[in-house]
């Protein structure tokens, strides 16, 4: 995986120019060909001294295959494919075909001849939408982040410090004076790093970047699971943005959407005249919410397709991890579906076998064959053990969001103080199940969109209490256990609604009170990186404790967050409220001087300057079943973190 250059392909050493060998097609029909990509798709070599291009096309209810393109006026006539054996592979070798051909199949059915015009399912290039030919193209590239990738397997771990930053390409940032064009993938490197970097964020997580026909989608319907949307440039220019972030020590995380795919015409659907990657009864096979395809996940080559899919971005790319889109959706064979309009299992329950052994399955040997990386699974219900191995039952996922967390902390936050305390127990209620999955907390872009306003738009108050309140949001947030995700634009305060269309509001950086958020989110990433107390026990119960979690009348909890070394420990105490607190006396397990690490109510955050001083010195007084306490000042709306010197 950490090899510096490409594997150039080698002549194939069949006579009749396959790059498919017998075992090649045995596997893909089993289901367990892993690096199909390197044998499907187009692939440029050299037959008889004569280069060229092999295609190989999976389309096994098909009369006849035929390649079409510019290189034969988009003949179907002129390079027919040939059937291989029983396996549902059609091939060819045409020569004179070379890099940055276009092309498409050209499949007639076996069923009542239907025909129709596909883009290449393992393509690694498409035309930049909304054309949508297939372009031969190679994966050569001299990646120079060896020193990252034989390290990341200690940046990726569940007790290092975790702190993604998810971007949208189209719009994190664009270039107003060139017709409000997106940055292409080399453009954005260079800034990105910079940014990411001077926040502290440990990793960027991409929405989706593989090909999609309908860019409102924001990637999450995907036509080319093997190819980065050309929107942005080349497939080498998607490598070096990955490539120059390594290099500037942040780990990249792709979304990953195998749960399910568009309708149109030119992509998966309905792709040899029959129902091949989609389940044919729409019970099944037909998403409600999103009017899309679901993948038959009991078909073996299907299997292969998606298992390749996730490991090729693993592997030719030098991701560090997929979140999987959806899971939820997978998961359930009555996912937003009425009485009857689903099919039971054959159990007669409403699990779906298929996918859930494919996700098994996928885990497993992702993580065996890319050692150092994370799946990370977007689920949203409580189905048991997502995040746990599959040897003892669990779905192999090596993290999960805490969408329960998410839902019930921004229902608290929107509540208006007064109120607060009748809704307590929605910031207290996760940690009874805090450690049942290897957590993340995610801010993430389904709260800022359709109609639900920004982060800063969810707070209550005036202009002054909306700020404070976002502050504390994220000094909550670290202080709970679990990696942490925040969307683009959230870091600053940004006022608008996200649109995938238009750049971020960078401009609002002129004003203070978003410039002093975004300077308390890069100093949280900074202490939690550097106080193994907040994360290095991120998946273990040790590693937390409530000092008061009761405190429903003044709507303020305090809590110690741990390491493996006791003089590691802090505190951390969030006042919910506007009203400060004087004199409030928390229990702690040790005396000395508590030094403040962090108080979210500084000025240079856009606070009013309230606080301790730099610190206290702890009483011997007990509190809260401690032999030592503090007595706190607590700023309005804020979060102090403490530490014992």
């Amino acid at each position: 995986m950490s090899k510096e250059t490409t594997t150039t392909l080698t002549p194939p050493p069949r006579s009749d120019a396959s790059l498919l060998t017998e075992q090649d097609l045995h596997l893909f029909n089993e289901g367990t060909h892993y690096r199909i990509y390197d044998k499907l798709g187009a692939h440029m070599t050299t037959v008889a001294g004569k280069p060229g291009t092999y295609f190989g096309v999976w389309a096994p209810n098909a009369s006849s295959v035929s390649v079409v393109g510019d290189f034969n006026g988009w003949n179907t006539q002129s390079h027919p494919l040939r059937a291989r054996a029983s396996s549902g592979i059609w091939e060819g070798f045409v020569p004179g075909v070379g890099k940055g051909a276009l092309y498409k199949y050209h499949i007639v059915s076996h069923n009542q001849g239907h025909v129709g015009e596909k883009a290449d399912p393992f393509g690694i290039l498409h035309e930049k939408p909304p054309r949508t030919a297939s372009v031969v193209w190679d994966l050569e590239y001299q990646w120079a982040d060896k020193q990252w990738m034989e390290t990341r397997v200690k940046r990726d771990s569940l007790q290092a410090p975790i702190s993604v930053y998810e971007v949208h390409l189209g719009s994190w940032m664009r270039v107003p004076e060139d017709g409000d064009r997106p940055l292409t993938y080399r453009e954005t490197a260079p800034r990105l790093a910079e940014y990411v970097n001077r926040m502290n964020f440990t990793h960027v997580e991409l929405m989706p970047i593989m090909e999609h026909p309908f860019y409102g989608s924001w990637g999450y319907q995907t036509t080319g699971y093997y190819a980065p949307t050309s929107r942005y440039g080349t497939p080498q220019d998607f490598m070096y943005l990955v490539d120059y972030l390594h290099q500037h020590g942040i780990g990249v995380i792709l979304d990953w959407v195998p749960s399910h795919f568009p309708t149109d015409a030119h992509g998966l659907a309905y792709f040899d005249g029959t129902h091949l990657f989609e389940h044919a009864d729409a019970r099944k096979g037909f998403h409600p919410d999103w009017k899309t395809f679901i993948f038959n996940y009991g078909r073996n080559e299907v299997r292969s397709f998606l298992m390749a899919s996730g490991l090729f971005w693993l592997d030719k790319y030098h991701i560090d991890g997929l979140r999987v889109d959806a899971v939820a959706s997978m998961l359930y064979l009555d996912y937003s579906r009425q009485a009857g309009e689903w099919i039971p299992n054959k159990f007669g329950g409403r699990e779906n076998l298929e996918a859930i052994d494919f996700l098994r399955q996928f885990n497993t040997e992702a993580y065996k064959e890319c050692p150092g990386i994370q799946t990370i699974a977007e689920e949203s219900t409580a189905w048991p053990m997502v995040s746990r191995p599959t040897y003892v039952g669990g779905l192999g996922f090596g993290m999960k969001w805490d969408m329960g967390w998410m839902h019930d902390t921004l229902a608290y936050f929107s509540q208006d103080p007064i109120h607060r305390r009748y809704h307590h127990n929605q910031l207290t209620f996760r940690m009874l199940y805090g450690f049942t999955e290897n957590f993340v907390l995610p801010l993430s872009h389904d709260e800022v969109v359709h109609g639900k306003g920004s982060l800063i738009g969810k707070m209550p108050g005036d202009e002054w209490q909306k700020f404070a309140n976002l502050r504390l949001l994220f000094g909550y947030m670290y202080a709970q256990p679990g990696k942490k995700m925040l969307f683009m634009g959230c870091e600053f305060g940004q006022v608008r609604e996200w649109a995938h269309d238009t750049s971020l509001e960078w401009h609002v950086l002129q004003y203070p009170v978003h410039k002093g958020v975004q300077s308390w989110v890069a100093q949280l990433n900074q202490v939690y990186r550097e106080q193994p107390a907040l994360h290095q026990l991120d998946t273990d119960p040790a590693g937390f404790e409530w000092v008061d979690c009761n405190d429903t009348a003044a709507s303020v909890i305090s809590l110690l967050r741990k390491s493996r070394l006791p003089a590691d420990e802090i505190l951390i105490v969030c006042n919910f409220t506007p009203v400060p607190r004087y004199g409030y006396r928390i229990g702690v397990p040790s005396g000395g001087f508590w030094r403040e690490l962090l108080n979210s109510d500084a000025q240079e955050y856009g606070g009013s300057g309230m606080g301790n001083l730099g610190g206290v010195q702890a009483d011997a007084q007990p509190a809260h079943g401690r032999p030592f306490s503090l007595s706190l000042t607590l700023p309005p709306l804020s979060a102090l973190f403490l530490k014992p010197e």
